[in-house]
This record gives C-alpha cells, structure tokens and sequence, in this order.
C-alpha cells in the first residue's frame, strides 16, 4: 500500500467515477469499447425496463419464476463487465472517440475476450434451465413447473446444472468483490458435504448431506441462490440504484453540494461542515460510502485546501462524510432492505429506526469539524454561489422525490413502488428543467471550482431540441447505468444463498452463536457481563469481517452467525439487526483496509494511513455507539421504540457521550484540554453509552467533572496571562 498519493488539486484533475470504482469495495469494472459499451448499455436499459415493468405487472408464475428470469439477465453481464484478474492500475476510460482520458496506465482496450463471452453464454442458458419450455422426458426440463415438482428428488441434470451454476455464480462473486466471500462460501459448502466425516464429539458435527441435497436446497429451494437476499437484491435494492442514477443525472448531487456550502458559506468552519452536511445529502444519490466520499472530495477538497486543512484531515472528514449516506435514511444500504426481509417489518420501520443513530453519527462529526477547523485555524473561504433561498428557488425540487419516498412508505405503499414514483417525480422535473431551460451538465455554478456559468430561460429553439436530446440522454444512461451499478450486490446476494443454505440444512448458525457465549461465560462473572462481552466480541468479529467482504455479505453473515448469540442474550432483533448493520457498514473506514479513506487520500494527495487514522477519529463515537443498542433493555430507545420521553432522553444521554468522545479524540472542549481531561471523558462517555441509571449518573458525573476541571485550568490560565501582560 502506498504511503503517499499524488496531490489532485483541482476538479478538472479529478475522475470521480475511475476512482469510485477504483476503491470502491467492489472491484473496478471494465472501460469497454464504443461499441461494446452500446450493446451493453442496451442490454442494462432493456433490463431495467423489466424489472420496472415487474414492479407494476408480476410475472403469473410467482416471484422466484421472476428470480430466476433476473439472475438470468444479470449474471451473464458480469463477464462481460467485470475482469477475470484485476489490476489496480486499470485503463483509462474511453470516452466517446475511444481514445483514453489519461488517468490510468494508458489508453488500451478493455473488452472481454472470447472465454468471457462463453462463460456469458453458459450462464444464460443454465440460469435459463429451470424455465425452458422443453417437454420433461428422463433428462429433465419440464419447464418451472416441472422442476419445481422435482423439489427433493432431482434428476441428474438438474444437478449438474445446479453445480454449474454454482461455479458460475462464485466466479462472477470473485470478480466483483475478490477471493474471499467465494472461498467462505466454499467452506460452508465443504461443511455441508464433510459435516458427517467430523468426530461426533464436535459441536460443529452433523449427519452430513450430500451432493444432490445441497444442489436441491441451493437450486431449487427458496433458500439457496433465489433466497432472500437475491429477492431483496431485484425487488428493492436494484430500484434504489436505478432511483439513484436518475437523481444523479439530473444534477441533484452538484446542487446538494452547492446548497450546503452556500448555507454555510459565512463561517470560518463553512468547509468543514459543508463536508459533513454534503456526505448526508449526497448519500441520497450514491448509496456507496466511498463513491459518495470520492464525488464529495471533488468539490469540497480545493476549497478545504484553501481553508487550510491538512491533507490527511481533509481525508479523514470526506471518508467519515461519506460512509455516513449508508447510514443515513431515506435510502440507507443495500443491508437495510435485507433487515426489513428478516425482520418481517415495513422498510419505514427500518428508517425510524436509522433516525437517531444518524443524529449521533454526524453529531459526532461535526463536533469533531469545528473542533478541528479551530486548532487548524481555519480560514473563511469567500464562494460567490448566491443565497441559499435563490439556490432553494432554482434547483430545490430535488428534494421533492426524497419525500415522495417518505409520503409513499408512510401511507402503506410497498417501497419498490415508492421508490418508481420517486424516480419518476425526478425524471419529470429534470423534463421540467430540461424544456425551460439549456442545461449544461459539465459546467459547474458560479463560484464553484471550474465554474463558467449556465445559460437560462430565454434560449433559441434548436438549444432547447439540443436540450431535450441531452435528457434523453441522461435518463437512458440513468437507467442502464443504474442497473449496471448494481450487478456487484446481485453477485453477492445470490452467493449468499450458500451459506444461508447450508445454516439451514445444518444449523450452523446457532452452533457457533452457542459457542460464541460459551467463550464470554468463560471470562464474565455475571449475565450482564457476558452480554457486553459477547457484544464487544460480536463487534470485532464482524469489523474483522468487514475487512474482507463487501457490508452486504458481511450483514447477512454476521446475522446468520453472530444474531443469534446476541437475540439469545436476550437483545431483541431490531437492535441487533441494526447493531450488526453498523459495523457492517463501518468495516469501510476501519484499517488496515479502509477504502473509503484510501480513496480519499487519493484525492487530497496524503498520507494513507494517517489518512485512515483521521477517519477513524472522526468515526470513533459511531463505532461506541451501536454497542447501546445491545447491551441495555434501554438501547430500543435509540432506534426510537419506546414513548417519547424516553427516546428523547436516551438520545440526549447519548449526544452527551458523543461529545465527551469528541473531546477524547480532538484533545479540545472549550479549548485545548489536558491529559486530565480527556482520562476523564473516556470513561464517562462508556458509562453513558450503558443505558442504565446507575451507569447514566456515574458518566453524567465523570463528564461534569472534566467540564469543571477543563473551566478552572482555563480560567487560571487566562487570569496568568492577564498578569503576565500587564507586567510587561
């Protein structure tokens, strides 16, 4: 890993969507040719017309005939999009001439060579297998109908099928998201077949099952490759993506980042928090951390430069910004939808319970941004955007379909038809904007880096036809686009189905969930111990996880493995959902991997591990936080579930631990702190995150101690410097 990348100081040196993809936790997809990518591209637009057309018209046949109809025209495009090795030097893409934009190694083709194309074809006709309408005879085929009355009892080729599919769908994994979620997958998949060989004395012994039951439960059950998370993945998270692309394309992620720095445009902290507020806003669009974390860095970095912010610190802050738009509602991440799935609740539930949570995470961070904007001594940053009304009046529309979302959801409407009436409320007003006005999307507002200007209002006919060409174009590469970005999750959802699988068949799940509270029993000397020992385990295990595999798949694991354990110390399933989604989530700016940040430090030009380090700074009260949650009966009142009074208290006991944290971690309260100080807030800021009167009082005191202290320590320094200066 480099220690140092070079410096990009101006937007026009910066290609957010090489480097999204380059850091992202998927893995770089492929610069096609001109006429490859237009095939492809097609074929992204067509598949997106029929997921929409399922949301209103369901297919007759039920929802797993469409689950397979979906991994059939989703898994093929991953050979074609996706690399079999990946080099972290990529090409550079190609823009409408072929020629490279000269931000990689060098201009060279990317297409997909002749075994990619053949694993393509493979992957159709077996993904297509189970619903060919071919007359059954002894070699199987039947149609649906016929290979689900084989359930239990398959023939010989609806299990190799079953097998090729399974190689197919690791490998489309592999290229998407690296070597380890396919190599997890086959160890469950070898414990599921080896199971009976262990000793009886194991804990982890079973029966064993072999070959044709494992293919019958990962092909033909509802728990295997067309389980829960695939089903999530095309019914919900592929409309969020979609959604997403459209907002994207019509601007809405230039003007979020506008409005936030011209609210705070008068402050001498405007950059920093414009960072915090635009990572919120931006997430809307992205649903990545460090795609939303790379877009930002392209306007926020050169004006945080200009303030005078550290290279590493200005990192730190736009990878913290950006992981919070996975936190944050009214989209949140991929896992969020799956939790709704699990829990069996509305998708609304899973937003109120966000709401809080959010408020603590950038609580957090903007104490941490006027904090740090005072010891850096940063410099006001004069931006000539207009009034935050003007911007409001001009482009606030794009608010609008974020709360046809919520209108939606609110009055009982599933959410992949909220989220389709949102994308169209977006869509028509970007028409709207594209008939009155001549849009230039390259062309940044005024005062922004690079700007030049736009032209408005009063344009000649053939700008307005020009105008409405370019949105045409805009929504056709939103929804293929849209489409397209979400491939990496339907390969992760669909090797899901393995490991989900084989819980099932071998209740694996409560094994190592059983095992895990033994190991805190072992150590703790009483219940309520072993449960924040078994919470602090849980944590590590899925941080560690996190590492590895992208937060989708690290959810679904830790929910399967470490859920249990939690739910059978008597947390309830809510908050151990939310609990594991968190750290999930949170395994992106964790080092040594950290992408979100390593992106970042691309952007400023600094220091990577200094740069993760930073990150985690400004993270550190979001990675305590969760751990309420669990470890109380009272942590249910930060995810809102309670009476009023009582949620408003714990959250006010919580913003209380936040700051004390924000102390820690900055050395700053009302001024620089001391040793004393801060050895007094970290403690106090544990006590408090343990919803418990007792513990409330003890860090409650902790914490108005070190204020004390901090006050006295100051006013004695200033009453010396008084003396010292009317001495000389």
């Amino acid at each position: 890993m480099p220690t140092q990348t070079p410096a990009r100081d101006r937007p026009e040196d910066i290609d957010v969507e090489a480097l999204a993809s380059e850091y992202d936790e998927e893995r770089p997809a492929r610069h096609l040719s001109p006429r490859v990518d237009r095939f492809v591209r097609l074929w992204f637009f067509a598949v997106a017309l029929f997921v929409l057309h399922q949301v209103f018209m369901p297919l007759e046949l039920g929802s797993q005939f469409y689950l397979v109809l979906f991994l059939a025209v989703t898994l093929p495009a991953v050979f074609v999009c996706y690399r079999a090795r990946v080099s972290r030097r990529d090409p550079a893409p190609a823009d409408g001439n072929g020629e490279g934009t000269g931000t990689g190694s060098g201009p060279r083709k990317d297409d997909p060579g002749v075994v990619d194309w053949l694993l393509a074809g493979i992957a159709l006709l077996i993904c297509l297998y189970p619903v060919l309408p071919v007359p059954q005879s002894s070699l199987g085929f039947g149609g649906f109908e016929g290979f689900l009355d084989r359930q239990g009892s398959l023939l010989v080729i609806d299990v190799t099928a079953g097998l090729i599919l399974l190689v197919l769908v690791l490998e489309a994994t592999r290229r998407t998201t690296g070597l380890v979620l396919p190599a997890v997958c086959l160890v469950f998949f070898a414990y599921a077949y080896y199971g009976g060989f262990l000793p009886i004395s194991w804990a982890v012994a079973h029966p064993g099952v072999n070959i044709d039951q494992i293919v019958n439960a990962l092909y033909n059950e509802a728990s295997g490759f067309f389980g829960v998370p695939l089903d999530v993945a095309a019914t919900y998270i592929v409309l969020f993506t979609i959604y997403g692309a459209v907002l994207d394309r019509m601007g809405a992620g230039r003007f979020f980042v506008e409005f936030s720095f011209s609210l705070f445009r008068k402050s001498g902290t405007a950059p920093g928090r414009t960072v915090a507020t635009s990572g919120f806003l931006l997430g809307t669009v992205s649903g990545s951390g460090t795609a939303t974390a790379v877009t930002l860095g392209s306007f926020a970095w050169p004006i945080l430069k200009r303030a005078g912010y550290p290279r590493e610190a200005a990192g730190g802050m736009l990878a913290a910004s950006g992981i919070g738009a996975i936190l944050s509602p009214p989209t949140l991440g991929a896992a969020a939808f799956i939790i709704a799935e699990y829990l069996k609740v509305s998708y609304l539930e899973v937003l109120a319970w966000a709401m809080v949570p959010t408020l603590l995470y950038y609580l957090g961070i903007f104490l941490a941004v006027e904090i740090d904007a005072r010891r850096f001594g940063a410099r006001r940053v004069d931006l000539d955007l207009g009034s935050p009304l003007r911007l409001l009046a001009r482009s606030g529309y794009h608010f609008i379909s974020l709360g046809v979302i919520v209108f939606f959801l609110a009055v009982d409407v599933p959410p992949f038809r909220a989220v389709v009436y949102a994308t169209a409320v977006a869509a028509l007003f970007g028409l709207g904007e594209a008939l009155l006005s001549r849009r230039l999307p390259e062309t940044a507002a005024p005062g922004m880096p690079g700007a030049g200007g736009t032209t408005e209002a009063q344009v000649p006919q053939q700008d307005r036809t020009s105008s409405l060409a370019d949105y045409g174009r805009r929504l056709f590469d939103a929804l293929a686009g849209g489409l397209r970005s979400g491939l990496p999750v339907v390969a992760v959802c669909a090797a899901a189905g393995v490991i989900t699988s084989t819980i099932a068949k071998t209740g694996l799940g409560q094994i190592l969930s059983d095992v895990l509270v033994s190991a805190a029993e072992a150590i703790a000397p009483n219940d309520a111990s072993v449960l924040v020992l078994t919470t602090l385990f849980s944590a590590l295990a899925i941080l560690v996880l996190g590492l590895a595999v992208p937060v989708t798949a690290s959810f679904i694991l830790s929910w399967v493995i470490i859920g249990p354990a939690l739910i059978t110390l008597g947390a309830g399933g809510p908050e151990v959902a939310m609990f594991i989604f968190y750290y999930a989530v949170l395994s992106e700016v964790s080092p040594p991997t950290a992408l979100a940040a390593v992106a970042s430090a691309a952007i400023t030009g600094g220091r990577v591990i200094p740069t993760m380090m930073q990150a985690c700074k400004y993270t550190l009260p979001a990675f305590l936080a969760p751990m309420a949650f669990v470890m109380s009966d009272n942590g249910h009142l930060l995810l809102g579930r309670g009476a009023f009074t009582g949620v408003l208290g714990a959250t006010a006991v919580c913003a209380a631990a936040v700051a004390a944290l924000a102390v820690v971690t900055t050395g700053w309260m009302f001024g620089p702190t001391s040793r004393v100080e801060r050895l007094l807030c970290a403690p106090a800021a544990l006590f408090l995150l343990y919803l418990e009167p007792i513990s409330v009082t003890i860090g409650g005191a902790l914490l108005a101690t070190a204020v004390l202290v901090h006050l006295a320590v100051r006013r004695k320094r200033s009453a010396a410097e008084t003396a010292e200066a009317s001495a000389l």
